[in-house]
């Protein structure tokens, strides 16, 4: 009987263990340092749980993914999101597809995925053991033994570690003592704090489709974007913080943020546009009449801030505002100044550097018998299910292998 300890009672940690579990003659155990488990899938997605994204190309999947995109194609060739809906699927749990692609559970109750892997682990005894803080791990010949806090030792054949991000390079150290690196984690999806911003006052007001880029960075992302108290949210904004994690990092998250209201614009075709509106509706007020579709308090902040003011006619648009509203319209400069959490779905970027793991069966280049999966690896994806779907993928490949070894 082969005993396997799985560390971290997350999503990775769960789908690990139950993997293991399915396999001839295991005895798994998984330990959790707090008294719950599953609490980052309790709190997805407002509690709904956003359990993947309902990309089904496994090339494309990838493209997800800031760090792991390519590690993650071997490993996405063998368990992906078609096989993610259908494990929950087969288990009587039905999932429905959002219009932004990200997937929930028809209940829209992320009880209903946490009381699936609850029941899979009883079904398959994997036994859980909660408030097990492990202080570190030896490999003795041809068995781990696992020291935990209070000073307990216990001993195993396989241990998979599941302990997710942390912001702390220090809670890496009993990693590090394994003889792995540790890619220094910075966090990832978050907002933009603009203390300084020139929409204050229009909190609560969206744009559908907005380009957002922030300077020295060559990503960009297209999407809704959110004003907020503090500066800007909303998924592109989200989604740009996950591309441009380290960089926002070294900047100690103060740089300039640009945003195109227009997408489909740039600033020429713009004033273009502008242009012809002026000779048509020349005896219109300019901050009544968009000439976009823009909200409309979005359209009089725009105005207002090209100089424009509200008895302007059309007619009385000089070149010079129509330069200056056309390039605010698509090239709108703020200053950021920190960052915000997004909810309490906090993500690290950083972990266990991935040319140390065998990305098709999760077993560390460095010690054999010793597997990793989910956050606690350099892999991270931006929001809509998609470091859910790591988790699924690298808990099952890890699961399956220490099973097999």
């Amino acid at each position: 009987m082969k005993k396997i300890a799985v560390i971290g009672g997350g999503a990775a940690g769960f789908f690990a263990a139950i993997h293991a579990a399915y396999q001839n003659k295991t005895e798994v155990v998984l330990f959790e340092k707090s008294n719950k488990v599953l609490s980052k899938v309790r709190i997805s997605g407002g509690g709904r749980c956003n359990v993947m994204h309902n990309c089904f190309d496994a090339a494309r999947l990838t493209e997800f993914y800031p760090r792991g995109k390519k590690e993650l194609r071997n490993a996405f060739a063998r368990f992906y999101s078609q096989h993610t809906l259908e494990w929950f699927q087969s288990r009587g749990v039905k999932l429905k597809a959002e219009e932004d692609g990200r997937m929930f559970p028809v209940t829209d109750d992320s009880i209903t995925i946490i009381n699936c892997l609850m029941q899979e682990a009883a079904e398959n005894n994997v036994e859980i053991k909660l408030q097990h803080d492990v202080d570190s791990i030896e490999k003795i010949k041809e068995h781990f033994e696992i020291t935990f806090a209070d000073g307990r030792k216990s001993k195993f054949d396989k241990v998979i570690v599941t302990t997710g991000g942390n912001p702390q390079l220090k809670s890496y150290e009993w990693l590090t003592k394994l003889g792995h690196t540790i890619i220094p984690p910075v966090p990832s999806l978050f907002t933009f704090n603009i203390p300084l911003s020139p929409l204050k006052g229009l909190e609560g007001l969206s744009v559908q489709s907005a380009l957002v880029r922030i300077q020295d960075v060559k990503h960009e992302e297209k999407g809704p974007v959110l004003i907020t108290h503090w500066g800007l949210s909303g998924p592109a904004v989200i989604k740009m913080s996950a591309w441009a994690a380290r960089k926002l990092h070294e900047l100690n998250y103060e740089t300039t943020a640009m945003i195109n209201w227009l997408p489909q614009h740039h600033a020429e075709s713009a004033k273009t546009e502008i242009e012809k509106f002026k000779i048509i509706f020349h005896n219109r007020k300019v901050s009544a009449n968009p000439v976009f579709e823009l909200p409309q308090r979005l359209w009089e902040r725009l105005c207002e801030l090209s100089t424009i003011t509200d008895t302007d006619n059309y007619a009385d648009l000089s070149k010079t505002k129509i330069n200056k509203l056309s390039e605010i319209l698509t090239n709108m400069q703020l200053r950021l100044r920190g960052k915000t959490t997004y909810k309490e779905e906090f993500v690290t970027c950083g972990g266990i550097h991935l040319k140390e793991v065998d990305m098709i069966t999760m077993e560390s280049k460095k010690v054999k018998g010793l597997f990793f999966a989910g956050e606690v690896l350099d892999i991270d994806g931006v929001t809509g299910g998609f470091n859910f779907q790591a988790a699924w993928t690298t808990g099952y490949l890890a699961g399956v292998n220490a099973g097999l070894i």
